[in-house]
């Protein structure tokens, strides 16, 4: 047999082995001893362990930790509650709608839809969820192999048929494509995008907890991967997230697979006015919001994770608060930070310009009570390069008719302004919060979605190259689950800026701007599964983009804004 090199990046030494040895196999020579390896990336391109290995490669095995180790755990798990529910229920639909703070919202649905479009639920009682679970905990114990093959259109469909998978049937047949890749469990077949663990027995930590009309699938904790998520049942966000749920249901459009017919059928127009109608009355309740409340509110703060469209979001609402006679005024937080040499610095010993108190919160508090009693005060600009404050002669003193609006990441953490009266502060929480999925058990990540919206505007508008942006958003994440995730539940409304339409336009501009990263670039393979993702969405036409209008919030990132 031809014998090939690989190069093991964990221990960093070189190993001899027979070509088309399998990646478990490389593993279980290298770690005798075992090692909570569900997946590889070869030559910077993740695999599954099933993966025959043909030539001489750099080998690096990842665990839970890594983000692709957990989507491969993640997308394992959904395969097995699938089974499970298809042999407990095989008359109903499962749905694996969208992200939780928690873990996966799942419903069950029927197979016909109310008259308006939206699901006809199948309510589980708390005891049919425990079996589901425990005909899960079965599986895992049973320790069965995952099986990767390659199907055509002809073969799968049957499969998908049986379990009522009309999106995945859709979405087969808009890509147009002679085969696909899919999994084999206990004689299940199904579609997941994406490598899966070796077997049912990695699976050994999740949970399903009741939830709204469903439940939540709990998977494992970052850093304690034998516990699962603690169960945060944050209602207002759960409420957004269900709302545009059920609103795709409406446009009928709860899958890509409709969604690619919608762009290949010209319909984008159409598409994009709708959406953008339901933008502009989602703005206009929230003016009314505050208007209601004009005889103590005066302060208006918009919080929300990065590109969340939150700069766009604070002048639409100005508009429509205006539209009702409040006269906005804009004060950006970021010229109330701290002087650099009182910066905080993190772990590494960084400046942490995310931490609170990379803000002078004392200062902040202070202009804030002396506005709200009247005052006139002197607001200061922050020198970024020089990191000092410096006054330049800007006054401002709030009339009868005035409203202050402020946006930053920490306008939702009521130890920002500790000392203001909460009674006059009204609070927006912003975000996209997509619920459209790729099919019935592939749901699309809203974080995903915001990363594909942070390449196209850095690199518009700052001349950031993919490759940097997708390196630093780890960093961005961390920041975003330790200074906003924690305080959305403190908003006094939620605004989901996510835009049904805004995934082909994503494609449009990011997928020639993630080709252009090197395969041996550490941003390779997270470039390479938003491409393979973004593979699944039909691309728009030049036409389709121009009916953008230049008020929408898709603007703040592919140009061409007005406000």
């Amino acid at each position: 047999m031809e014998k090939i090199t690989i190069y093991c990046e964990n221990d960093t030494k070189e190993y001899i082995f027979e070509r088309g040895a399998t990646l478990k196999e490389v593993r279980d020579t290298i770690f005798p001893q075992g090692g909570a390896f569900l997946a590889a990336l070869v030559d910077n391109m993740l695999k599954e362990l099933e993966y025959e290995v043909l030539a001489s490669s750099s080998v690096r095995f990842i665990g839970y930790e890594h983000p692709d180790g957990r989507r491969t755990y993640v997308r394992s798990l959904c395969f097995v509650l699938q089974n499970a529910v298809s042999k407990m229920f095989p008359d109903k639909v499962l749905a694996i709608d969208y992200s939780l703070p928690s873990g996966l919202y799942c419903e069950l649905r029927e197979q016909k839809s109310h008259p308006d479009g939206r699901p006809e639920i199948f309510f589980l009682t708390d005891e049919a969820i425990a079996s589901i679970k425990e005909k899960m905990d079965d599986m895992v114990a049973a320790d069965l192999p995952f099986h990767k093959t390659k199907m055509t259109f002809e073969q799968a469909s049957p499969y998908y048929e049986k379990k009522h998978q009309n999106e995945k049937i859709r979405l087969m047949k808009s890509l147009g494509r002679y085969s696909y890749s899919t999994y084999i469990l206990d004689g299940q077949v199904d579609t997941f995008y994406g490598p899966l663990v070796p077997s049912t027995g990695c699976l050994t930590t999740f949970n399903l907890c009741g939830f709204n009309d469903g439940f939540c699938l709990q998977y494992p904790m970052l850093g304690q991967s034998d516990k699962v998520e603690k169960m945060k049942r944050q209602s207002k966000i759960a409420t957004a997230l269900k709302s545009h749920s059920d609103w795709c249901a409406l446009m009928g459009i709860q899958g890509v697979g409709t969604l690619n017919d919608v762009v290949k059928h010209s319909r984008m127009t159409e598409l994009v006015n709708l959406c953008e109608a339901l933008h502009e009355r989602k703005y206009a309740e929230i003016a009314n919001k505050i208007y209601e409340r004009r005889s103590e509110v005066k302060i208006v703060f918009i919080a929300g994770p990065s590109s969340s469209g939150k700069t766009s979001s604070s002048k639409r609402l100005a508009i429509q608060c205006r539209i009702l006679g409040l006269n906005p005024k804009v004060i950006e937080l970021d010229n109330y930070f701290v002087d650099r040499e009182r910066t905080p610095k993190d772990e590494q010993g960084n400046y942490d310009f995310e931490s609170l108190y990379a803000m002078d919160l004392d200062f902040l508090g202070k202009q804030l009570n002396q506005l709200l009693e009247g005052k006139e005060i002197e607001i200061p600009k922050f020198n970024f390069k020089e990191g000092k404050r410096s006054f330049e002669g800007n006054f401002m003193k709030l009339e009868e008719k005035d409203i202050l609006i402020m946006e930053g990441i920490h306008a939702l953490n009521p130890a920002m302004i500790p000392n203001v009266d909460n009674s006059r502060v009204f609070r927006v929480y912003a975000s996209a919060l997509t619920s459209l999925s790729i099919d019935e058990n592939n749901n699309i990540s809203t974080s995903d979605n915001r990363l594909l919206r942070r390449i196209i505007r850095d690199n518009r508008t700052r001349g950031i190259v993919p490759e940097e942006t997708i390196i630093r958003w780890s960093s961005v994440r961390r920041g975003e689950n330790r200074n906003i995730f924690p305080f959305q539940e403190n908003a006094d409304a939620v605004f989901n800026s996510a835009h049904l339409f805004e995934l082909p336009v994503l494609k449009y501009y990011a997928e020639p701007l993630l080709r252009q990263i090197a395969p041996n670039s550490p941003a390779y393979p997270e470039a390479t599964r938003l491409l393979k993702f973004l593979g699944y969405i039909a691309t728009p036409s030049r036409d389709d983009i121009e009916v953008i209008p230049p008020t929408s919030i898709m603007r703040e990132f592919i140009g061409g804004q007005t406000l």
